[in-house]
């Protein structure tokens, strides 16, 4: 056998140089990474809108801090501002991760923390969009894909909450369906994590007192959990008197998602009632106001709406406070600290003040010439602004997102 000709070796050569190049490249496009782009201005000051309906956006806004507009994506967060933009803008700031998937997002103060498919969280600081933290949590498991609003991932993220310890600490709580744990929210510190059997322990959220809720079905019938935030041990478990064997719990009365909860609502999977309780430390205290399911909470005044009428009642003893019949059909859209917010059938958004039923703001949720043929789909209000999906007239939930929103621009900002 000769030796290999100069021409023979070249093309061997450009052959390998070319395979490590793919490589590279292969390597390159699907390694792990993440891209942390950086606020350039300064952070905005709080605007004071005008009373009325904002603007109109492609996805569904979170509002942090009276200030910016955080959404989500695939696999990125993202802030614009000001909050009373019309429409959304070049980000303030960015933060991408590949090839996690964004699964949950969350705000407190101007902590933002969001949680991905692999179980990390990120804390960025919403002023400047830089991480703060980063930690490692359970994974939060199979979740529906979401629509293209994200409104699910911001407005109430899967097994992501927040609560306030006895010692005033805001603690980060992260549950999968394998585990559930506690991290210091100042810095991502681990403070605590519990095991439980894979699916046999749902999450439910966290209680204005600082307990941590959970259905714990591992042991027997399905229990309602309660454990101290900071430092994840039982404090109590507890199940409602002629409770059904598939027991469901729905937190009521919460500051934001399923955080800060003041209120529970029990029952079974079929039921369309439920009974309601509130939680404040200890055994939860019977709410006969609570137990119709068009009813809201506020601190301790249950907000229902029944025939068109609108009522405020003491959720612990079910007295009435206040009724307002002038209203015609309308339902709850929203409930945020000091603020009802409901939609009228011919669409008009109507701010009450639950402790007084008196009104507060009312104006058309319309812009431009979109109308009112729009059904809402979920909603979400904080710092007296209120975001809400428009559904079509028609839509069901297994339609597509072609099928189901009104429009490329589904969500409507207002200030109330």
């Amino acid at each position: 056998m000769g030796k290999p000709s100069g021409r023979r070796i070249a093309v061997t050569l450009v052959a390998v140089l070319a395979v490590a190049a793919a490589a590279a490249v292969v390597l390159r496009v699907l390694a792990p990474a993440e891209v942390e782009t950086v606020a350039r201005g300064a952070y905005p000051a709080v605007p004071t809108p005008p009373i009325g309906v904002i603007g109109r956006l492609p996805v569904a806004p979170l509002v942090v801090d009276g200030r910016l507009r955080v959404y989500a994506g695939a696999r990125q967060v993202y802030a614009d501002q000001p909050v009373s933009r019309k429409h959304r803008v070049t980000p303030f700031w960015s933060y991408r991760r590949w090839p996690a998937k964004l699964v949950g997002v969350l705000a407190e103060g101007t902590t933002v923390v969001s949680r991905w498919s692999d179980g990390k969280l990120v804390a960025l600081d919403a002023r400047t969009g830089r991480v703060a933290w980063r930690a490692d949590g359970p994974e939060p498991g199979a979740l529906p894909e979401p629509r293209r609003t994200y409104a699910a991932t911001v407005w109430n993220p899967a097994g992501l909450h927040v609560a306030r310890a006895a010692d005033g600490r805001a603690v980060l709580v992260a549950a999968g369906p394998g585990a559930v744990g506690g991290y210091a929210l100042a810095d991502g510190r681990r403070l605590w994590r519990a095991e439980a059997a894979w699916g046999c322990r749902t999450d439910v959220g966290t209680t204005a007192a600082g307990e941590v809720l959970g259905l714990d079905a591992c042991a027997g019938p399905a229990t309602v959990e309660f454990r101290d935030a900071a430092t994840g041990a039982v404090r109590s478990r507890w199940r409602p008197p002629d409770a059904p064997e598939r027991l469901v719990v729905t937190p009521v009365g919460c500051r934001d998602g399923h955080s800060a909860c003041r209120g529970l609502r029990t029952g079974g999977r079929d039921d369309e009632t439920g009974r309601g309780w509130l939680v404040a430390g200890g055994e939860p205290l019977a709410a006969p106001a609570l137990d119709g399911p068009d009813t809201e909470l506020d601190g301790e005044r249950a907000v229902g709406t029944t025939g068109g009428v609108v009522t405020g009642r003491s959720a612990r003893t079910g007295e009435e406070l206040w009724r307002r019949g002038d209203l015609g059909p309308v339902r709850i859209l929203a409930v945020e600290p000091g603020r009802v917010h409901l939609l009228t059938e011919r669409r008009d958004l109507v701010t009450l003040d639950p402790v007084t039923g008196a009104e507060r703001s009312r104006f058309a949720m319309d812009i431009g010439r979109d109308g009112i043929g729009w059904v809402p789909g979920r909603a979400h209000a904080a710092d007296g602004y209120v975001a809400v999906e428009r559904a079509r007239e028609r839509a069901r939930p297994d339609d597509d997102d072609q099928g189901y929103f009104l429009m490329a621009e589904p969500v409507l900002l207002a200030a109330t």
